[in-house]
């Protein structure tokens, strides 16, 4: 059996391209006998942006309502709080004395950044916290910890996994084989999800369509998917946004009778009203288990906390292997 491991940053409310490139493959992978998975909410990670403590915890609620809502069972996953794990951040400090600065100075955040403040002509790292540039090494510790396999993630988030990678190489090297080195996972068919104005579907974009929102405001997102000039009867770009995103929703049959009237001249606002039909179908289902856990805290609280005890177990088995490969423990 492989272990999966993957977490989310509760920095924000979930968007669909939050779903369908990282949740809805995790908890697909969850359902397969060959694999054990652990899935945690990376609070500690969302410090590095989230400064307020009431967001914090809005957050955190949210994004573990919406992994529950989205069909994680608890009794198939191990399902914890990354702040729980304590051995979590002693395994952090371990990794960060085998990890050259230099492989942090390559981290995709930490260098754009970088070019950014040389573009604006101030210090380099003007900005830059610490718990940042160590983002990747925290990453790092909560993978190996886990004895990971394979770490589902979207394209973009690849590099952290090369990192884990190329860490818990840099321990084994040193210390004897005692780190599994884990693969990234990435679904091939969304490795990018487009989004309302054409480009990745990002918060910092401001163009994504939410998960959980009310019926109003999904299609209030939906209808401000940007189109072209094209009139009804003229026959529209089969690789639109609108068709991309209705291909998401919908069965194989919709999808293709979609296409076909699009390539026949349909016009954008019907295109969108029926990209609104299917959406609205596939997530209602899912919207009204999040509204239930929105409301019964205390219910997603044990469910976190019953994944901890779980998730602890395994840890403090790895963390042990550690100590004893460094010379801190017999």
């Amino acid at each position: 059996m492989k272990r999966v491991l993957t977490g989310i940053k509760p920095t924000g409310y979930a968007h669909i391209g939050n779903y369908f490139g990282m949740i809805k493959p995790a908890i697909e992978m969850s359902h397969n006998k060959d694999y054990e998975c652990f899935y945690f909410i990376a609070d500690y990670h969302a410090l590095t942006t989230l400064k307020n403590r009431e967001e914090m915890k809005e957050y955190f609620f949210n994004i573990a309502c919406t992994w529950l809502a989205c069909g994680l069972d608890p009794e198939k996953v191990v399902f914890y709080r990354q702040s729980d794990i304590k051995e979590d951040f002693e395994l952090n400090w371990i990794l960060c004395n085998v990890t050259p600065k230099g492989l942090m100075n390559r981290a995709h955040a930490y260098k754009a950044i970088v070019e950014k403040n040389e573009e604006l002509g101030v210090d380099k790292d003007d900005g830059v916290n610490m718990g940042l540039y160590n983002y990747p090494i925290l990453m790092a510790a909560d993978i190996l910890l886990f004895d990971s396999d394979y770490v589902p993630v979207g394209l973009d988030q690849k590099q952290h996994i090369e990192i884990a990678r190329d860490i818990a190489h840099n321990f084994n090297v040193k210390y004897g084989k005692c780190l599994k080195e884990p693969m990234e996972k990435i679904d091939d068919d969304n490795k990018t999800l487009i989004g309302l104005d054409g480009r990745k579907m990002s918060k910092s974009y401001n163009n994504t369509i939410p998960l959980f929102s009310t019926e109003e405001a999904l299609k209030k997102a939906i209808f401000r998917v940007v189109t072209d000039s094209r009139l009804p009867g003229e026959a529209k770009d089969k690789d639109c946004t609108v068709n991309k995103l209705f291909k998401l929703f919908s069965t194989k049959e919709e999808a293709q009778k979609f296409e076909k009237d699009l390539l026949n001249g349909l016009g954008w606002g019907e295109a969108k009203k029926q990209l609104f039909e299917v959406a609205n179908r596939y997530l209602s289902p899912m919207r009204e288990k999040f509204n239930y856990f929105m409301a019964h805290k205390d219910e997603v609280e044990k469910i976190l906390k019953e994944g901890a005890i779980k998730a602890q177990l395994v840890a403090e088995k790895v963390l042990k292997r550690v100590r004893i490969a460094i010379g801190t423990e017999d």
